[in-house]
């Protein structure tokens, strides 16, 4: 959305902690190649990450990129309960995104900001759009079964709840997804030196990945704190740098936020109607 409206000053626009956590981009050359990832691949103790590591981790954001739009699926658990789920798409050429929004809970839980429909221990649903600047949400129109992008360009600007962004975990997730991509490399050399760690090897849906602490926040110091100074977030990298969950910790809360990547989605067209100004 272009502009976004505050809403009952809950957080004003900030400098988002995340965008140092998630500074990994293209890279150059992969030190140590196939060999290097598999004489790795059969480690069971944490440690630093090694340059082809790095560079892999550092090349998932100019792969996002350049896989736009992208199919995902963020869970948050925002407490008392309640968790929100949204499946979307997301351009990170344009830094748009637009999906539908399901929440669930127990009776009398409280839900995020702005949403819409039945009282939370109900399912309550709709269509989510986001940018850098904030997010709207709107009611979804019924009896229409078109993809989420599709219904989002028969709504006006007029249409959408519009506001910034809070520090929920929903928000946060929403933030930390839009900026994931990159168009541009990095040094990976940086990204290692920052505190990335590898953490070991996971299988998702058939599929082998290693999952890494991401850098550490900045003035952040090692083996403080009960994480030893970890990154909260961490990320599934496949041996190509192909990024398959990313996941975010929040202070109490026992269940991070998750993203999940399901790959390009060539069929999805972005709306222009959310963000239309005339």
């Amino acid at each position: 959305m272009a502009r976004k409206r505050k809403t009952d000053g809950r957080t004003p626009r900030r400098t988002f902690w995340f965008r140092t956590l998630i500074a990994i981009a293209a890279c150059g050359a992969a030190v140590g190649g196939l060999a290097a990832y598999r004489t790795f691949s059969d480690d069971t103790t944490e440690r630093p990450v090694t340059m082809e590591e790095a560079s892999r981790l550092a090349l998932s954001r100019l792969n996002l990129y350049q896989a736009s739009p992208v199919a995902v699926t963020l869970t948050a658990t925002e407490g008392g309960g309640v968790v929100v789920r949204v499946r979307a798409v997301v351009d990170y050429r344009t830094h748009r995104a637009v999906g539908s929004y399901q929440v669930t809970g127990a009776a009398g839980a409280s839900r995020p900001p702005g949403a819409t429909g039945p009282a939370a221990g109900q399912l309550d649903h709709g269509l989510i759009v986001w940018d850098n600047g904030g997010l709207g949400l709107a009611p979804a129109p019924k009896g229409d079964k078109s993809p989420p992008w599709q219904q989002a360009e028969h709504i006006p600007r007029s249409g959408w709840s519009a506001r910034s962004y809070t520090t929920d975990p929903l928000d946060a997730g929403l933030q930390l997804l839009i900026g994931l991509g990159a168009d541009r490399p990095d040094n990976p050399l940086l990204l290692a030196q920052s505190g990335a760690r590898w953490l070991e090897r996971d299988r998702i849906d058939g599929r082998s990945y290693d999952r890494f602490a991401g850098p550490r926040a900045q003035g952040a110091t090692p083996s403080a704190g009960p994480d030893g100074g970890r990154s909260p977030l961490t990320y599934w990298v496949d041996g190509d740098g192909g990024l398959r969950r990313v996941t975010m910790r929040m202070s109490g809360l026992g269940t991070p936020t998750t993203v999940d990547f399901s790959g390009r989605d060539s069929r999805a067209k972005l709306p222009e109607a959310p963000w239309a100004t005339g």
